[in-house]
């Protein structure tokens, strides 16, 4: 794998050289965009919004508005504004991982560490198992700051990007209309819950619309024509919960992606 980013974990006097590699990829269909009329490609181009004329990717620059024009930013004034966070991931606390809100979580990362660093590493990623603590910090990538976490698993640490705190809306904006659950209806929801419950296997889940979708394809490429499936969806009423709870209970169906 490619490193993105080269630079160093810190906590307390103990540095670490690490670099960082994508641990997610995209598995998508690639599809292209097309003239209805003649199915031609569509492409994209840069213009000059004065000229009209397309712009080759070393003459674009980018720069900040001001009253007087614009202040033209080379790649060397983004490090420059803070050069310390973007070659350092400096860890200023330790917390509970659970204490995490999953809803910060962005982006993960694995953390790779140089053959110089490879004690200081496993000695991070023992101590962060040990304790189940995760180290919090932040650094800059590609011109935007942003807080991490720093966690083990298994034999790797993992870098998560997490958003700030003003990024998240307030969920008192979310209207919710005000309801009484009745104590036998939690009961037996808490039960189904339990019935339903197991320990979490990702390999358990893929992705079947992609399937369902080449599948489609094939059938079109072919001259077939996809049956049309129209699916509703359910309403949930209130007089109907308690049975519904219980032919839940009586016969449990897990549903897997």
């Amino acid at each position: 794998m490619r490193a993105i980013w080269s630079g160093a974990i810190g906590f307390g006097l103990v540095n670490i050289p690490v670099k960082l590699l994508s641990a997610t990829q995209e598995e998508t269909l690639d599809l292209d965009m097309l003239d209805r009329r003649d199915h031609a490609a569509i492409k994209y181009h840069r213009v000059n919004a004065d000229t009209g004329r397309e712009v080759v990717w070393d003459d674009i620059v980018k720069g900040f508005k001001t009253d007087s024009g614009y202040v033209i930013l080379e790649d060397s004034d983004f490090e420059q504004a803070s050069p310390e966070q973007t070659k350092m991931i400096e860890i200023g606390e330790f917390v509970e991982e659970t204490d995490i809100d999953p809803s910060f979580f962005e982006t993960v990362y694995f953390l790779q560490p140089d053959k110089s660093g490879a004690r200081a590493y496993a000695l991070l990623r023992d101590a962060l198992k040990k304790t189940g603590k995760a180290g919090v910090g932040s650094f800059v990538l590609r011109n935007r700051e942003s807080p991490v976490l720093v966690r083990s698993s298994g034999n790797v640490l993992l870098l998560h990007r997490l958003r700030f705190a003003n990024e998240l809306r307030d969920p008192a904006e979310v209207t919710i209309p005000a309801a009484r659950v009745r104590p036998d209806e939690l009961k037996m929801a808490v039960d189904l819950i339990g019935q339903m419950s197991e320990s979490f296997d990702p390999s358990r889940y893929h992705d079947t619309y992609n399937e369902k979708l080449l599948k489609l394809i094939r059938a079109k490429e072919k001259g077939k024509k996809p049956a049309t499936k129209v699916v509703r969806v359910p309403t949930a009423e209130s007089r109907d919960l308690l049975s519904r709870l219980r032919e839940s209970l009586a016969g449990t169906t897990k549903k897997v992606s």
